[in-house]
């Protein structure tokens, strides 16, 4: 590939497979040529409403061919994509519409019954000046919001013409422009955002194509949500690069999945253990079949080597592997080679992509030994561009030397293969997704009732982590558990949302004064 932008994947494509199906969706197909077409016409859409290169451009939507077709125009405009997270509540949604100064936002009205559009013209930022919608639960465009647009009516004012001038607009778009601005927790306690180019995101999944054996015969269903680099960039954008067939999953559906596996010949199945631990607990396993299964990558948490076997043995993958990565490198650092001994797949990422140099490092700034401990250190061509708008916090996490700092604690083995160990940072990982207790914690102790929160991660048979909060509650206040977790469940996604909560007097200081975590996890044990 000479220029590595999404529009110059996807034009590729359209060449060498016009006629065979990217996307397929419930009885919708779309065909590669048929995508571009698409493509073009939102990315005309956008310059008619004043969208210029490097403006941010919001997508609020769950996984659906909407979302892939709207975010290649963005990319085709020269526009930022800004993903959200469907599970985010007002407030989160709110946050980072107005931090990253978004123009237009393209949203999914009828998901699991949210209104978006309803949901952000309460608080609609200034900076915000249109927002497209569609709906995604198949009912009629209701009242619009005074800057709504339904994306249908939007697309149907394209000409053939405008198309050609969109097409020679984005051939033009440079590979080192950024691509996205992903939002990523951070210990602070307020999101911050990543900035990755076309190039850096287009040459680490190619390279992690490679390796996982992804093909243009492959039929691909993404479970992973769009709006995380797992669903984006290891999936739609991975296919692209590949030319395999997309299946969209929107809502999270053992039963489902399976039949999709079944009825569609599905080949190539990532996605956190959850998803297959699911799927081999499954008590109607043995009625599907899904004998056309033939990838699976996994990671995001410790898994056994039982697992491993029995995603060979039960759920009949050929290729089975594991991979780690992080937003602030593209979401991609190291993968394992699928020809890998059961015990390192299931123990190890994997080896650093080509390209990409990694290092575990003392406390002390030295190197560890093979086998020893250290903070995982990144270096190459995946390692952001920064932290939007925050050039203290990308000083922090990128040295003068280009190192970037995970926060997570590995170690290395004498072939290179890394091993996640501990995290510096207090994050969890609940179900495959990312949990930052200083996140939840600011949002819980806007409850009137809370005077302090502290929320660390515990184990969990299915999820392999989950939240537990310790609360101090204020003078004569009285809450219980569930009427609380209730109130976290209204005002925060349901990952985030602590399964457990324990009320406690105070809480145990180390000698700076601040909470001692390792004494809570204690508590938990």
């Amino acid at each position: 590939m000479n220029s590595l932008t999404s529009f110059s994947v996807l034009l590729s494509a359209a060449k060498k497979w016009p006629n065979q199906i990217a996307i397929s969706e419930s009885n919708k197909k779309i065909t590669y040529a048929e995508l571009l077409a698409l493509t073009l016409r939102v990315a005309s859409s956008l310059r008619t409403l004043g969208v210029v290169p490097g403006d941010r451009v919001a997508l609020l939507a769950p996984n659906c061919a909407e979302w892939i077709y709207v975010a290649l125009g963005i990319h085709a405009i020269g526009g930022v994509l800004l993903p959200i997270n469907t599970r985010m509540k007002a407030l989160e949604i709110h946050d980072l519409l107005e931090r990253s100064g978004a123009k237009v936002l393209f949203c999914a009205n009828g998901f699991l019954g949210n209104e978006f559009s309803t949901i952000v013209s309460s608080h609609q930022p200034p900076t915000l000046k249109r927002m497209i919608s569609w709906r995604f639960d198949g009912e009629a465009q209701g009242e619009l919001a005074p800057s709504e647009v339904p994306l249908i009516d939007l697309l149907a004012g394209v000409s053939s013409k405008d198309m050609v001038v969109a097409q020679l607009f984005a051939e033009k778009i440079e590979s080192d422009s950024y691509a996205d601005l992903m939002f990523t927790s951070g210990t602070t306690g307020s999101p911050k955002g990543v900035i990755s180019s076309h190039r850096q995101n287009i040459q680490a999944f190619n390279e992690w194509s490679k390796v996982v054996g992804l093909s243009h015969d492959d039929r691909y269903l993404i479970v992973n949500p769009f709006f995380h680099a797992f669903g984006y960039k290891a999936g739609w954008l991975s296919a692209l690069i590949r030319g395999a067939c997309i299946y969209p999953m929107a809502i999270f559906d053992v039963n489902k999945i399976l039949k999709m596996i079944q009825d569609e010949k599905i080949s190539f199945l990532p996605g956190p253990p959850t998803l297959f631990f699911s799927m081999i607990e499954h008590e109607d396993l043995s009625k599907f079949d899904i004998s056309s299964l033939r990838v699976a990558v996994t990671g995001a948490a410790t898994i056994p080597p039982s697992l491993i076997k029995d995603m060979r043995d039960v759920l009949q993958f050929n290729i089975v592997t594991t991979a780690y990565g992080l937003t602030e490198c593209s979401g991609v650092a190291t993968v394992c080679d699928p020809k890998s001994r059961d015990e390192i797949i299931a123990y190890t990422s994997g080896k650093a992509l080509p390209g990409v140099e990694l290092k575990c490092v003392l406390p002390d700034g030295g190197s560890a030994k093979v086998g020893e401990p250290g903070e995982i250190y990144i270096r190459g061509y995946n390692v952001m561009q920064g932290y939007f708008n925050d050039p203290k916090a990308t000083a922090e996490a990128i040295d003068h030397e280009g190192w970037l700092h995970t926060g997570d604690i590995g170690v290395l083995d004498q072939d290179g293969n890394l091993r996640i160990t501990d995290r510096l940072k207090n994050m969890y990982i609940a179900g495959g997704f990312n949990c930052y207790p200083a996140e939840i914690e600011k949002i819980m102790l806007m409850h009137e009732g809370l005077a302090q929160v502290a929320v660390v991660g515990i184990p969990d048979e299915r999820m392999g982590e989950v939240g537990k909060a310790f609360v101090v509650l204020k003078p004569e206040t009285s809450i219980t558990e569930q009427v609380l977790i209730d109130w976290c469940r209204a005002n925060m996604a349901n990952y985030k949302v602590p399964r457990v909560v324990q009320f406690v007097k105070d809480f145990p200081l180390n000698a700076s004064g601040k909470v001692a975590k390792e004494e809570l996890k204690k508590i938990s044990a």
